[in-house]
């Protein structure tokens, strides 16, 4: 059911899309004060917003951290790129729920991660930021057409899906190769993770990712593993202003994917999630928010900005609809002051052993892994999608542009030969407006 405050004028039309989209969806009315915040806040809101932070400083930023490895990152540019994650995308969430007063939790896109860790291995940082620039205007410019929920749609979900998992796979192969590698780290974690899904009362009061990350703490405490020789300089974090490099190469390989795993992955999970809830999602702002956010990340050297969908799942897990936004108004004040602590952070992580944070990272993605699987490899562009995966895992290169790009032209491809009925079956559930 739509939310009381749905946009008036608009047509709603199967599959989520909308038959007359306004270009900007109207605000909250009435507006919120801080005293009508204060008197909807409340111990369930205070909790939600809390687990939902503690679950994005666990496995999320251990993927950053794998990810910034595979580039050899400094500890200043992974302080400033957790810095970034945590301060601007907090800013925007707080402004956003207060405007719209409705959960609106923005992060960083988990998979543009992963393609980004594995774009490291070939492409500079500064070109890595480049592409983070180009991408942020990419996605300003098609929030800007007011299209947003038909373009959602127009590239088929199974294979964006393949694509997805294919460049998943890694992270999730590489919780098996810690085990064997370091089995006194990685098998605690594992153990704890996975027995924490066993009851469903169990996950309530501690959500496995985090139950995982605790008991790694204890394995390494125990070990004597933690190495914390290279302590912050500094407590509070200091952004690092950092020049971008355009070529054509990182352009190629990175824009495009990211942009769709921004505007058809992770937004589009993170509507459906506020639209279950009863909410009715403003796409086409926050399309044009994720794109300005993302250009103004890149240049302290953070990664694209998303709607996040499992934060927003945490912050819509319980409470009265009406004051679910004072969820997001804490996870928002809370990430930024997380953000602010970004040296400590990163050097608390980094005195990890290696397979702490691969194991943590690869758990953290296991239901996202999951999830890209059953969405790819359903009933309808299956072929296309097997091309997708097989192209996106293989570490292909052309002209300097890597795997994930390729899967998806050649699913498209393939799709387009061989499953054309998919295609009409497509376009027949697509409603014109």
């Amino acid at each position: 059911m739509p939310a009381p405050d749905a946009i008036a004028g608009e047509r709603a039309v199967p599959g989520g899309d909308v038959g007359s989209e306004p270009f900007v969806e109207p605000i909250a009315r009435p507006r919120v004060g801080p005293r009508t915040a204060l008197r909807d806040i409340g111990g369930t809101y205070l909790s939600n917003g809390i687990v939902g932070l503690i679950f994005s400083a666990s496995g999320p930023v251990a993927v950053i951290l794998a990810a910034g490895s595979a580039g050899q990152l400094s500890a200043a540019q992974l302080s400033s790129w957790i810095f970034g994650v945590f301060v601007l995308n907090g800013i925007l969430t707080v402004a956003a729920s207060w405007i719209y007063r409705m959960p609106l939790a923005f992060a960083w896109t988990i998979p543009g991660t992963v393609l980004v860790g594995s774009a490291l291995g070939h492409l500079s940082w500064a070109e890595v930021l480049g592409a983070f620039l180009v991408t942020g205007a990419l996605i300003l410019a098609v929030g800007m057409t007011g299209r947003v929920r038909r373009l959602m749609s127009a590239l088929p979900e199974p294979i964006v899906m393949a694509m997805v998992a294919g460049v998943f796979l890694q992270f999730g192969v590489g919780v098996v190769t810690s085990i064997g590698a370091d089995p006194v780290v990685a098998v605690p974690i594992v153990l704890v993770f996975f027995a924490l899904q066993c009851h469903g009362s169990l996950t309530r009061w501690m959500p496995p990712i985090i139950g995982a990350c605790l008991a790694g703490v204890v394995a390494v405490a125990v070990s004597g593993r933690f190495d914390f020789t290279e302590r912050p300089t500094s407590w509070i974090a200091t952004p690092v202003l950092q020049t971008p490099e355009f070529s054509l190469r990182a352009l190629l390989e990175l824009v495009v994917p990211l942009a769709i795993t921004v505007i058809v992955v992770q937004n589009s999970q993170g509507t459906a999630v506020l639209n279950a809830a009863g909410h009715r999602t403003p796409v086409n702002v926050v399309t044009m928010l994720c794109g300005a956010w993302s250009m103004l990340a890149a240049a302290v050297g953070s990664i694209s900005t998303c709607l996040a969908g499992p934060t927003n799942a945490l912050l819509v897990a319980g409470g009265e609809r009406r004051r679910q936004y004072t969820a997001a108004l804490t996870f928002g004040v809370l990430a930024v002051a997380v953000g602010l602590a970004a040296p400590v952070f990163v050097a608390l992580m980094l005195a990890m052993p290696s397979a702490f944070i691969a194991t943590v990272g690869g758990l953290a993605l296991l239901g996202a892994l999951l999830g890209a699987f059953r969405s790819a490899f359903g009933s309808r562009f299956s072929m296309g999608a097997l091309v997708t995966f097989l192209v996106s895992i293989s570490d292909l290169t052309v002209l300097n542009i890597g795997s994930a790009f390729w899967g998806l032209l050649a699913g498209l491809a393939v799709a387009w030969l061989l499953e054309r009925e998919d295609f009409r079956t497509e376009k027949a559930r697509d409603p014109k407006p």
